[in-house]
C-alpha cells in the first residue's frame, strides 16, 4: 500500500512539477538556459507582479489576523446575543469562491455600483476606487478573516480558565491580560492561521483577475502566459510557476521554524466561561461583531437578491422572476451534474486515500510513510494554477493523454484538496488508543477486519469533518479548473466565472446562489456529523 501511494504521488504530483521545472530551464533554442529567469528579473514589468503579490498578501494577512482575532476573542470571552446565527454567517461568508465576492463588490462599489451611485446622488461625494489594490485587499480580507476566527476560536477553547483567574488575582486584567496572557498562549495558532491566509491570498486567482484592472499579481500573470489570448509562452509560465513555488516554500518553512519555537502543549481542564460585558463595552462588542460579519456577508445577500431580479440581456429590468435561473440552468445544463459527478468522484477518492495515508502515517511509521506524509502537504503550498499547468504539461502527449478529460479534473481536485482530509484524519486517529486495535486482533480478528470494522468507524467523525471541508473547496475551485476544463467538463464555479466575465450578472447570481445553497447544506452536514453547534479549526 505504501509503495502504491508513493507511486501515485510521483506520477501525479512530482512528475508534473518536474515538467514545470524542466520547462523553466529550457531556452528558446531548446537547450538548458536561464533565459526566462533573466527575463523575469531583468524587467520591472514582471518584477512588479512579485511586488504586488507580496504587498496585497502581506496586508491581507495583517488585516485578517487583526479583524479575525478580535472577533474570535469577543465571541469566545463574552456573551453575544445570537452567537449561533453569527457563526453560521461567518462560515458561509468564507465558503464562497473569492471571485464571487469580487463580482458582488463591483456591483456595490464599482463605478456604477449601487452604493457608489447612491452616495454620489445623495451626498455628491465620489467613493474611492474599488479596483486594483484596494479592491483586492477588501475582498480577500472579508473573505479570509473567518478562517482566522475559526483557528483562534479553536485555540481559545484550549486555554485553561484557571490561568486567567490567576492573572486576575495578580492584578493583570483587561488589555494587559490580553497581550500578556491570551496572545502568547495562542501564538502557535496565530502563525498557523497567518500561514493559511498568506497561502490562500498569494494563490488567489479569480479576485485580482476580476477586480485588479492592471494590478498584476503572480497567479494572473501565470494564467496569462499559459492561456493568454494574445500570445502564449509555456516556458515563461513555467518559470513564474517555479518562482511562485520557491516563494511559498520559503514562507512555509519559515513559518514552521518560527512556530516550532513557540510551540507547546496545552490542555484545558477548565474551559473559558463567557461573561457578559457591561455598558458601552457590551454595545461595542455587539456592534463590532455584527458589523464585521454583516459586511462580509453583504455580497451573498446581494447575489441572492440579484438572482431573482428580471434580466434582459446584460441588464436588470424592473420586477422579479426566475428568468435568471431558467436561462442559466438551461444554458449551463452540464454545470450542476458535472459539479456533483467530478466533485463526487474526487471526494470519494480523497476519503479513501486519506484514510489509508492517515493510518500509514500514524500506525505504520517508517521512512516511506514519512515521505508520503511530507508529499501530501506539498499541494498546500502550491498555487492552483501551477498544479493545473503541471498536469497539462505532463499529460498532454503520449503515452498518457489526459488533457480535456474528467480524469485530469478529478486528479487535480484530489491532489489539491486531500491535505484537508488527511490532516483531520491523522488528528482523530492519534486520539484513538492503539490498544483497541490490539484487543480486536487478540480476540481473533484479522488486521484487515480490525481496520475496516474498528479503526475506520472510530475515525469517521474526523474523516467526515475533513471531507466536508474538502468538498466545499472542491465545488468552489477555480484556479486549477479554469486551466483544465473544456465544454464537457464545465462546473458551477466555472459557469459563474464565465457569466461574470461576459457581464451576465443576473445569470451569474443565479448560479452563485445555487452554489451557496450547496455550501450551506455542506455546513449543516458538517455540524451534524461533528455534533457541534460551534465550528473551529
Amino acid at each position: 500500500m505504501s509503495v502504491s501511494i508513493l507511486l501515485m504521488y510521483f506520477v501525479f504530483l512530482l512528475y508534473p512539477l518536474y515538467m514545470i521545472l524542466n520547462s523553466s530551464f529550457t531556452g528558446p533554442d531548446g537547450g538548458f538556459s536561464l533565459h526566462w529567469f533573466n527575463q523575469f528579473f531583468s524587467q520591472s514589468y514582471y518584477l512588479s507582479t512579485l511586488t504586488n503579490s507580496f504587498s496585497v498578501t502581506i496586508w491581507t494577512t495583517i488585516l485578517t489576523l487583526i479583524i479575525g482575532y478580535i472577533l474570535a476573542y469577543f465571541y469566545n470571552m463574552f456573551e453575544i446575543k445570537g452567537k449561533g446565527f453569527l457563526q453560521v454567517l461567518i462560515i458561509l461568508s468564507s465558503m464562497s469562491a473569492p471571485f464571487i465576492g469580487a463580482y458582488a463588490w463591483i456591483q456595490l462599489l464599482g463605478r456604477a455600483g449601487i452604493i457608489t451611485v447612491a452616495v454620489k446622488n445623495i451626498f455628491g461625494f465620489t467613493m474611492p476606487n474599488i479596483y486594483g489594490f484596494n479592491g483586492i485587499l477588501l475582498v480577500l480580507t472579508l473573505q479570509l478573516f473567518p478562517l482566522v476566527f475559526l483557528y483562534i476560536s479553536g485555540a481559545l477553547k484550549k486555554v485553561d480558565n484557571s490561568l486567567l483567574e490567576a492573572s486576575a488575582n495578580m492584578g493583570v486584567s483587561g488589555i494587559r491580560r490580553f497581550f500578556k496572557i491570551i496572545v502568547p498562549l495562542t501564538m502557535p495558532t496565530i502563525f498557523a492561521a497567518g500561514l493559511l491566509v498568506f497561502m490562500r491570498a498569494f494563490a488567489d486567482f479569480g479576485t485580482p483577475l476580476l477586480i485588479g484592472e492592471g494590478y498584476r499579481v503572480f497567479p494572473v500573470e501565470i494564467y496569462n502566459q499559459f492561456m493568454g489570448e494574445v500570445g502564449r509562452n509555456y516556458n515563461f509560465a513555467a518559470t513564474i510557476s517555479v518562482i511562485a513555488i520557491l516563494i511559498t516554500t520559503v514562507i512555509f518553512v519559515g513559518q514552521k521554524f518560527i512556530a516550532d519555537r513557540f510551540s507547546f502543549t496545552m490542555n484545558s481542564l477548565n474551559t473559558i466561561e463567557r461573561k457578559k460585558a457591561k455598558g458601552i463595552f457590551n454595545i461595542f462588542i455587539h456592534f463590532y461583531s455584527y458589523s464585521v460579519v454583516l459586511l462580509s456577508f453583504l455580497p451573498q445577500i446581494l447575489i441572492v437578491y440579484q438572482s431573482f431580479q428580471n434580466t434582459s440581456g446584460k441588464l436588470f429590468a424592473p420586477g422579479f422572476s426566475l428568468n435568471s435561473y431558467i436561462f442559466a440552468l438551461n444554458r449551463m445544463k452540464r454545470a450542476i451534474p458535472n459539479t456533483f459527478y467530478i466533485g463526487g468522484i474526487a471526494l470519494a477518492i480523497t476519503i479513501i486515500l486519506a484514510i489509508f495515508i492517515a493510518y500509514l502515517v500514524v500506525r505504520r511509521k517508517n521512512a516511506i510513510n514519512n515521505v508520503i506524509d511530507t508529499m501530501s502537504m506539498i499541494p498546500y503550498i502550491i498555487p492552483g494554477s501551477v498544479v493545473g499547468i503541471g498536469l497539462v504539461m505532463a499529460f498532454n502527449r503520449k503515452p498518457i493523454v489526459l488533457t480535456g478529460t474528467v480524469i485530469i479534473m478529478v486528479i487535480a481536485l484530489v491532489i489539491r484538496r486531500i491535505p484537508y482530509t488527511i490532516r483531520s484524519s491523522v488528528a482523530i486517529l492519534q486520539q484513538i488508543p492503539i490498544t483497541i486495535e490490539e484487543a480486536s486482533i487478540s480476540l481473533g480478528a484479522s488486521k484487515m477486519k480490525t481496520f475496516f470494522k474498528i479503526t475506520v468507524p472510530m475515525m469517521s467523525s474526523g474523516v467526515i469533518a475533513g471531507a466536508i471541508l474538502s468538498w466545499v473547496t472542491i465545488i468552489t475551485e477555480l484556479a486549477t479548473a479554469i486551466i483544465l476544463y473544456n465544454a464537457s467538463t464545465i462546473t458551477l464555479t466555472l459557469s459563474i466565472y464565465s457569466f461574470v466575465s461576459r457581464g451576465n450578472y443576473g445569470y451569474a447570481a443565479a448560479l452563485a446562489t445555487v452554489l451557496s445553497a450547496l455550501t450551506t447544506v455542506s455546513l449543516l452536514i458538517y455540524m451534524k456529523f461533528t455534533k457541534s453547534g460551534e465550528i473551529t479549526l
